[in-house]
């Protein structure tokens, strides 16, 4: 059972804890109990599946937050090999919240950045929660600009609350690195995608987010605000969260809709961190898609279609 349940998830940890209880009778009493065992994993499965067949967006949110939900340097170390760290913005320092560097995706080598959190409060406060700092978003931009000069493609994994919103930051200009870099990867001269492993807040998200192809896992969320926060707006309480989610249109099948998300990547039943090998493979898989179909396009006209791409988005007519 994992160790964090979320509160739409009892009714499966209830039957898991009960399957548990089944099979240590059938070990202590040396009692067959194979047709109860089967017959209560069958309606897990079935329960698990009922549940996460008709997610809410506010059920997703809560999903892409797991504690055990795979990491950047988890996807690294499943769905890369040979992956070198490189470290410092060679501006100010090194941002352990960005981690990034040379990595090779199913034989395509390039270069790849993310955001990493940690799973307890020693590793969130070395890492700061997943919210980078300005040399984070200025060590993206270098290994953007590595990745264009020796002709690799450039990938980001996105998985962040949103950028670090403290006085340091402000003194070293967070806005403004993240601008720079939104400003540069379109024009940047090699092939960028983007994936959203878990959340992917306001600029924070955007400031490595601007792509050729941006795909989402299926439980990430994607968005200009927090549910918090936009219900601290308009509602005047966090507790309005799960109704903001659902307004902010901001989980992968709404933002595919709208045309702002190019592809979702589909994680196990019960989340990514029910089985992160799986997950990584998927991710591995569809990467390299991506990765292949670029390479095949001239990078012009690529230029050109990543800017008509972000141009057209936001545009309506009454």
């Amino acid at each position: 059972m994992n160790k964090q349940t979320l509160d739409f998830e009892k009714p499966v940890a209830e039957l898991e804890q009960k399957l548990a209880e089944l099979k240590k009778q059938s070990e202590e009493r040396r009692i067959d109990l194979a047709s109860e065992i089967a017959s209560m994993q069958a309606k897990i499965d079935a329960t698990r599946t009922s549940i996460y067949g008709s997610l809410t967006p506010w059920q997703r949110v809560q999903i892409s937050r797991h504690i055990e939900r795979p990491f950047f340097l988890d996807y690294i170390r499943m769905a890369c090999t040979d992956f070198v760290e490189l470290k410092g913005d060679r501006l100010f320092g090194d941002d352990p919240s960005m981690p990034g560097g040379l990595a090779t995706i199913d034989g395509i080598r390039c270069v790849i950045i993310g955001q990493q959190k940690g799973r307890n409060t020693k590793e969130n406060l070395h890492r700061n929660f997943g919210s980078p700092h300005p040399e984070g978003y200025r060590k993206a931009l270098r290994l953007m600009r590595l990745a264009e000069k020796f002709g690799f493609p450039f990938v980001a994994l996105i998985d962040t609350p949103g950028a670090y919103p403290g006085i340091g930051a402000e003194e070293r200009h967070i806005a403004e690195a993240i601008a720079v870099n939104i400003r540069d990867m379109m024009l940047l001269r090699t092939p960028i995608v983007s994936v959203v492993i878990g959340e992917g807040g306001s600029g924070g998200a955007l400031g490595i987010g601007v792509a050729d192809r941006v795909l989402m896992l299926e439980n990430a969320y994607y968005s200009v605000i927090s549910p918090e926060g936009c219900a601290a707006i308009l509602w005047k309480h966090r507790k309005h969260a799960p109704e903001a989610a659902a307004a902010l249109k901001l989980c992968a099948p709404d933002l595919t809709a709208m045309g702002l998300v190019d592809g979702v990547i589909p994680e196990p039943v019960g989340g990514a961190h029910c089985d992160p090998e799986q997950s990584a493979e998927n991710l591995k898989q569809a990467v390299s898609k991506e990765l292949h179909a670029l390479a095949k396009t001239p990078i012009d006209k690529l230029l050109d279609q990543r800017y008509a791409k972000f141009r057209a988005m936001g545009v309506f007519e009454e």
